[in-house]
């Protein structure tokens, strides 16, 4: 019991202690207005944003493959009778290109020659569909080829890529590029500029 009055006396006396704590008086507050700039009329005009050349839908693809097909063909260590597949024209371009025409074109103007046997177009779908390799696929590498023409249990591939010139689209190429599938060896390499 002593205890506990001890307790309540304990807390009544700190109850009654008070601080004397001088309130400080606080900061003056001076609003400040923004400084209006005058509106400056502008000077420079718009630069507009260059639209990036397209190929021109009736470009003969078979006019620009057909010396680089010639040249391959009487390549050094180039053998006739073989199986070749022709993998599909890779766009290394930033504008738009109609590589399935390309490749159309690249296609036909080998199998004009009788030079080599074609793998089918038919023939590399099913292929590419068995190796999960999508027909919009815009990484295709050599090492991709190959192994599509291992698959297909082709002797030769034929790699091609578009490029452009310059930094801006102005000039575009095509290069061709033969390989041999077992070794992975470049046969022959070519390339030509793209005349709109």
């Amino acid at each position: 019991m002593k205890r506990i009055l001890f307790v309540l006396l304990s807390v009544m006396l700190l109850a009654s202690c008070t601080l004397d704590i001088k309130e400080q008086p606080s900061a003056p507050v001076t609003p400040v207005e923004p400084e209006k700039k005058p509106e400056q009329p502008t000077t420079e005009p718009l630069k507009t944003v260059p639209q990036q050349p397209k190929l021109d839908s009736s470009l003969n693809w078979n006019t620009v493959v057909q010396p680089l097909v010639e040249r391959m063909i009487n390549a050094n260590g180039v053998e006739k009778g073989q199986l070749l597949l022709v993998d599909f024209v890779k766009n290394n371009t930033t504008g738009s290109l109609q590589t399935l025409k390309a490749t159309d074109a690249i296609t036909n103007v080998v199998s004009s020659k009788q030079f080599f046997q074609v793998v089918s177009k038919s023939q590399a779908h099913v292929a590419r569909q068995a190796l999960g390799l999508s027909l919009e696929d815009s990484l295709g590498s050599r090492t991709k080829s190959i192994g599509l023409a291992r698959y297909l249990n082709a002797d030769y591939v034929l790699y091609s890529v578009v490029s452009a010139d310059s930094g801006d689209n102005s000039g575009r190429n095509i290069e061709m590029q033969l390989m041999f599938v077992k070794t992975g060896e470049i046969l022959w390499s070519g390339h030509s500029d793209i005349k709109e």
